[in-house]
Protein backbone atom coordinates (compact mmCIF):
# COMPACT_ATOMS: atom_id res chain seq x y z
CA UNK A 1 0.00 0.00 0.00
CA UNK A 2 1.24 3.47 -1.01
CA UNK A 3 1.66 6.09 1.48
CA UNK A 4 0.40 8.79 -1.32
CA UNK A 5 -2.74 8.36 -3.70
CA UNK A 6 -2.21 9.76 -7.50
CA UNK A 7 -4.34 12.98 -6.85
CA UNK A 8 -2.39 13.40 -3.71
CA UNK A 9 0.85 13.04 -5.31
CA UNK A 10 -0.30 15.28 -8.50
CA UNK A 11 -1.10 17.97 -5.80
CA UNK A 12 2.33 18.13 -4.44
CA UNK A 13 3.86 18.53 -7.99
CA UNK A 14 1.50 20.72 -8.81
CA UNK A 15 2.55 22.75 -5.71
CA UNK A 16 6.43 22.08 -6.35
CA UNK A 17 5.95 23.31 -9.69
CA UNK A 18 3.84 26.90 -9.14
CA UNK A 19 6.68 27.43 -6.06
CA UNK A 20 9.45 27.05 -8.72
CA UNK A 21 8.00 29.12 -11.38
CA UNK A 22 7.39 31.81 -8.91
CA UNK A 23 11.00 31.70 -7.91
CA UNK A 24 12.24 31.98 -11.55
CA UNK A 25 9.23 34.61 -12.19
CA UNK A 26 10.64 36.76 -9.61
CA UNK A 27 14.11 36.96 -10.96
CA UNK A 28 12.66 36.95 -14.59
CA UNK A 29 11.47 40.52 -13.52
CA UNK A 30 14.52 41.79 -11.72
CA UNK A 31 16.17 41.04 -15.45
CA UNK A 32 13.22 42.34 -17.58
CA UNK A 33 13.62 39.30 -19.09
CA UNK A 34 9.66 39.33 -20.94
CA UNK A 35 9.43 36.29 -22.80
CA UNK A 36 10.38 34.38 -19.87
CA UNK A 37 8.11 36.69 -17.56
CA UNK A 38 5.13 35.89 -19.88
CA UNK A 39 6.19 32.11 -20.40
CA UNK A 40 6.12 32.16 -16.68
CA UNK A 41 2.78 33.38 -16.11
CA UNK A 42 1.01 31.51 -18.56
CA UNK A 43 2.55 28.37 -16.68
CA UNK A 44 1.60 29.67 -13.39
CA UNK A 45 -2.17 29.81 -14.26
CA UNK A 46 -1.98 25.94 -16.48
CA UNK A 47 -0.21 24.91 -13.35
CA UNK A 48 -3.22 26.56 -10.87
CA UNK A 49 -5.65 24.86 -13.23
CA UNK A 50 -4.28 21.67 -12.99
CA UNK A 51 -4.10 22.08 -9.06
CA UNK A 52 -7.82 23.07 -9.55
CA UNK A 53 -8.67 20.00 -11.57
CA UNK A 54 -7.29 17.40 -9.31
CA UNK A 55 -8.58 18.70 -6.37
CA UNK A 56 -12.10 19.21 -7.96
CA UNK A 57 -12.05 15.60 -10.08
CA UNK A 58 -11.90 18.17 -13.67
CA UNK A 59 -9.94 15.65 -15.84
CA UNK A 60 -10.53 17.89 -18.67
CA UNK A 61 -8.48 20.49 -17.03
CA UNK A 62 -5.63 17.99 -15.96
CA UNK A 63 -5.44 16.98 -19.84
CA UNK A 64 -4.81 21.02 -20.50
CA UNK A 65 -2.14 21.06 -17.43
CA UNK A 66 -0.56 17.75 -19.55
CA UNK A 67 -1.21 19.56 -23.35
CA UNK A 68 0.67 22.20 -21.58
CA UNK A 69 3.21 20.49 -19.82
CA UNK A 70 4.99 19.20 -22.95
CA UNK A 71 4.72 22.60 -24.47
CA UNK A 72 6.25 23.56 -21.33
CA UNK A 73 9.39 21.39 -21.45
CA UNK A 74 10.08 22.35 -24.79
CA UNK A 75 10.04 25.68 -24.07
CA UNK A 76 12.34 25.28 -21.48
CA UNK A 77 14.74 23.17 -23.97
CA UNK A 78 14.63 25.97 -25.66
CA UNK A 79 15.84 28.07 -22.95
CA UNK A 80 19.07 25.80 -22.21
CA UNK A 81 19.91 25.66 -25.97
CA UNK A 82 19.59 29.87 -26.23
CA UNK A 83 22.23 30.10 -22.80
CA UNK A 84 24.24 27.60 -23.83
CA UNK A 85 24.51 28.97 -27.53
CA UNK A 86 23.39 26.28 -29.61
CA UNK A 87 23.16 26.07 -33.03
CA UNK A 88 23.00 30.38 -33.81
CA UNK A 89 21.45 31.29 -31.02
CA UNK A 90 23.05 33.54 -28.80
CA UNK A 91 22.72 34.60 -25.22
CA UNK A 92 23.88 38.10 -25.85
CA UNK A 93 20.97 39.05 -28.16
CA UNK A 94 17.91 40.92 -27.17
CA UNK A 95 15.70 37.89 -27.84
CA UNK A 96 14.60 37.58 -24.18
CA UNK A 97 13.21 41.14 -23.92
CA UNK A 98 11.50 40.95 -27.13
CA UNK A 99 14.48 43.47 -28.22
CA UNK A 100 12.34 46.34 -25.85
CA UNK A 101 15.74 46.89 -23.55
CA UNK A 102 19.09 46.06 -23.46
CA UNK A 103 18.91 44.26 -19.87
CA UNK A 104 19.74 40.70 -19.60
CA UNK A 105 19.64 38.17 -17.02
CA UNK A 106 19.40 39.38 -13.27
CA UNK A 107 22.21 36.36 -12.84
CA UNK A 108 24.63 38.03 -15.24
CA UNK A 109 25.56 40.94 -12.47
CA UNK A 110 23.89 39.41 -9.15
CA UNK A 111 25.33 35.29 -9.55
CA UNK A 112 26.68 33.96 -6.63
CA UNK A 113 30.13 35.55 -5.95
CA UNK A 114 29.81 38.23 -8.54
CA UNK A 115 31.89 41.28 -7.56
CA UNK A 116 30.12 44.33 -9.67
CA UNK A 117 32.05 47.29 -10.45
CA UNK A 118 30.00 50.88 -12.21
CA UNK A 119 32.75 51.85 -14.53
CA UNK A 120 32.81 55.34 -16.47
CA UNK A 121 32.57 55.64 -20.33
CA UNK A 122 35.95 55.16 -21.88
CA UNK A 123 35.43 57.76 -24.57
CA UNK A 124 34.93 61.25 -23.27
CA UNK A 125 31.53 62.98 -24.26
CA UNK A 126 30.02 59.29 -25.04
CA UNK A 127 27.02 58.46 -23.06
CA UNK A 128 27.27 60.84 -20.17
CA UNK A 129 24.51 59.18 -18.70
CA UNK A 130 25.62 55.41 -19.28
CA UNK A 131 27.73 53.49 -17.11
CA UNK A 132 29.30 50.15 -18.00
CA UNK A 133 29.18 47.17 -15.63
CA UNK A 134 32.04 44.83 -14.91
CA UNK A 135 31.67 42.02 -13.34
CA UNK A 136 34.35 39.24 -12.26
CA UNK A 137 34.60 36.69 -10.01
CA UNK A 138 31.44 34.52 -10.23
CA UNK A 139 31.45 31.58 -8.87
CA UNK A 140 29.08 30.12 -11.30
CA UNK A 141 28.29 31.84 -14.92
CA UNK A 142 24.88 33.35 -15.47
CA UNK A 143 24.20 30.95 -18.30
CA UNK A 144 24.95 27.95 -16.00
CA UNK A 145 21.88 29.26 -13.47
CA UNK A 146 19.88 29.99 -16.51
CA UNK A 147 20.51 26.35 -17.66
CA UNK A 148 19.73 24.77 -13.74
CA UNK A 149 16.87 26.77 -13.78
CA UNK A 150 14.91 25.59 -16.34
CA UNK A 151 16.47 21.71 -15.65
CA UNK A 152 15.13 21.93 -12.66
CA UNK A 153 11.61 22.90 -14.12
CA UNK A 154 11.87 19.96 -16.69
CA UNK A 155 12.08 17.32 -14.50
CA UNK A 156 9.52 19.10 -12.29
CA UNK A 157 7.49 18.50 -15.75
CA UNK A 158 8.56 15.23 -16.35
CA UNK A 159 7.48 13.62 -13.67
CA UNK A 160 5.34 10.75 -14.32
CA UNK A 161 1.72 12.43 -13.93
CA UNK A 162 -0.68 9.99 -12.54
CA UNK A 163 -3.69 9.39 -14.29
CA UNK A 164 -6.55 12.12 -13.78
CA UNK A 165 -8.57 11.18 -11.11
CA UNK A 166 -11.66 9.84 -11.06
CA UNK A 167 -14.96 10.03 -9.43
CA UNK A 168 -16.64 7.56 -7.93
CA UNK A 169 -20.39 7.67 -8.79
CA UNK A 170 -22.52 7.93 -6.27
CA UNK A 171 -25.78 7.20 -6.69
CA UNK A 172 -28.39 3.70 -7.21
CA UNK A 173 -26.29 1.36 -8.61
CA UNK A 174 -27.96 0.64 -12.59
CA UNK A 175 -29.91 -2.63 -12.50
CA UNK A 176 -30.37 -3.09 -8.99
Amino acid sequence: MGCCTGRCSLICLCALQLLSALERQIFDFLGFQWAPILGNFLHIIVVILGLFGTIQYRPRYIVVYTVWTALWVTWNVFIICFYLEVGGLSKDTDLMTFNISVHRSWWREHGPGCVRRVLPPSAHGMMDDYTYVSVTGCIVDFQYLEVIHSAVQILLSGSPHPPPPRRMHQGKIPGG
